[in-house]
Order: structure tokens, then C-alpha cells, then sequence
């Protein structure tokens, strides 16, 4: 009988997360920026292979410095997603020296009975040879244990195997085809959202929120995306608009680019600006 279950990725800001969701589902489900928290709801990768379907499940990273009410609530949604799976990834940042929040990553696994993977991350960084150390010397704490490059697929092969060897036999919960359970909105906000923090960097917190309200396909087959970008602050506001509108108009345009390129459509994105303290509310 084939394979079929749950895996949740789990590990610190800026690990390299959804960058390995990415690799081992073959597309783009999850953004990736340098930015700390990029991911906010799970995200699911469906992986269909022959020896049956794992649903991958990359998750908030967990970060202390922030306290506030988004830090908060996306850290119950990364305790969150351990509950029910079949087996915990953990990814490490090699290129970076084990602090707190590797940590505080460590405790929310360790009484879990799961199989567990540890997931060596960045190896193809420089920095990674002055650290990388520190983390074999807690592969112990794991079933087994790789070294890779989620950026230049390196052993991603060998993190599938491992997913497919600790999954129980069953049917699959997802039609073949299907590659995520996220929406089209979903994944469009992500998307627009991921523009943002690559252009405005650190000029911007990281609450900057999306909401799309629209996608519909016109007479002359453009599709029309009606989004809004929510931001906690009024004097955060014009910093996204940009001088002329001009900021708006190269999110906007950087998320076409890439829509176009991914589906072969024409887009036409309208962007909107709101302000709303309370939008850390609307997470679920």
C-alpha cells in the first residue's frame, strides 16, 4: 500500500524554510525574503510521488526579539502544527551561530515521540564552516540528520527519501494534481506581500499585511487582481505608496512580472493602501 501523511518543517527566522518547501515540492508555494517572519500561515506543499503523498507543512519561524501580538500569534501557530502530523523537520541556519531562538525551537520538540529529522541548511554559505559544528554535535537528538543547500537543491533528494520512510501507509488526502491547499488569493497576498519586503526592506515592519478581494478573468482574457495592503500605521502608509505613487507601482509591477512569467497570462494588478491596527486580529 502507498505512503500518505503529514510533515511539519519547523526551525527559526530566516532558516531556510520555505525555501526547502519550495524545493521539495518543484514550485513556488511559500515567498522567501531576508526578512524575519516572511511566512505567516502555514503554508502546504502536496508532494505526489510513487511511493505515495506527503503533505509538507512550513510553518512561522519562531523569533523572540519582537514581543508583540504578531510574534505572539505566529509562534502558537508553529506550536500549532505539530499536533497531528506523522514527523517534525528541523531546519538549522549553518551560517549562523545557535542562539535563543534555536533554543526555544529545540524545547517545543523535544518531548514530541515523532520521527525527526534534522535539516543542516545553508552549506553552501561561506559562513557556514565556522559554525556548522554546533549543530552535528546535536544530531543525537534526531533520527538521522542532512546537510543541504534548499537554495541549490543540494540532498534534497535525500530529505524526500527520509519523508517517504517515516510515513505511514494510506490513502491520499489530496487529488494527484494538486500541489497546495492554499487559495489563489492566498497565495497571490503572499506574493504581493513577498514585493514589499523586497523592496522597502527594513523601511517597513514586518505587519505589513495583504488581503486580495478580486481575481477575475476579463473579456480580453487579462486577469484583474483587486488587493489591498494593510499596514498598522498611518506613517508607514506613504513609505509603501512611494513618492508619485511610484513604490506602489513597482510592487505592483514586480508581481505581474512574475505572475506572467509563471502562468502565461496577462495581469493587471489594482493596489490600495489601508491602515488598521488591528489586523493581527484577522489571522487564523
Amino acid at each position: 500500500m502507498a505512503k500518505s501523511g503529514m510533515v511539519t518543517i519547523i526551525g527559526r527566522s530566516n532558516v531556510g524554510k520555505s525555501t526547502l518547501l519550495n524545493a521539495l515540492a518543484g514550485t513556488k508555494l511559500a515567498i522567501t525574503t531576508p526578512k524575519p517572519q516572511t511566512t505567516r500561515l502555514p503554508v502546504t506543499g502536496i508532494l505526489n510521488r510513487p511511493e505515495g503523498q506527503a503533505v509538507i507543512v512550513d510553518t512561522p519561524g519562531i523569533m523572540q526579539k519582537a514581543r508583540d501580538q504578531l510574534t505572539s500569534r505566529l509562534l502558537q501557530l508553529a506550536k500549532e502544527s505539530l499536533h497531528g502530523v506523522d514527523a517534525i523537520i528541523y531546519v538549522a541556519d549553518a551560517s549562523r551561530l545557535i542562539g535563543d531562538e534555536e533554543k526555544q525551537t529545540l524545547k517545543l520538540i523535544e518531548e514530541s515521540k515523532l520521527p525527526k529529522l534534522m535539516v543542516i541548511n545553508k552549506m553552501d554559505k561561506p559562513e557556514a564552516r565556522h559554525f556548522v559544528d554546533f549543530y552535528r554535535d546535536m544530531k543525537d537528538r534526531f533520527e538521522n540528520y542532512v546537510e543541504i543547500s534548499a537554495l541549490d537543491g543540494k540532498n534534497i533528494d535525500l530529505v524526500e527519501r527520509w519523508i517517504f520512510d517515516h510515513l505511514p501507509e494510506g490513502e491520499p488526502m489530496y487529488p494527484e494534481g494538486q500541489v497546495t491547499n492554499i487559495s489563489n488569493e492566498q497565495w497571490m497576498a503572499e506574493l504581493i506581500r513577498e514585493k514589499i519586503f523586497l523592496r522597502l526592506r527594513e523601511e517597513v515592519p514586518y505587519s505589513v499585511h495583504v488581503v486580495v478581494d478580486e481575481i477575475t478573468t476579463r473579456a480580453n482574457g487579462v486577469v484583474y487582481v483587486k488587493a489591498r495592503i494593510i499596514t498598522s500605521s498611518n506613517r508607514y502608509k506613504p513609505m509603501i505608496i512611494g513618492k508619485g505613487g511610484q513604490g506602489l507601482k513597482e510592487i505592483g509591477q514586480s508581481t505581474r512580472n512574475e505572475l506572467e512569467a509563471v502562468s502565461g497570462k496577462k495581469y493587471y494588478l489594482e493596489l490600495a493602501v489601508e491602515v488598521d491596527s488591528r489586523w493581527v486580529d484577522q489571522l487564523s
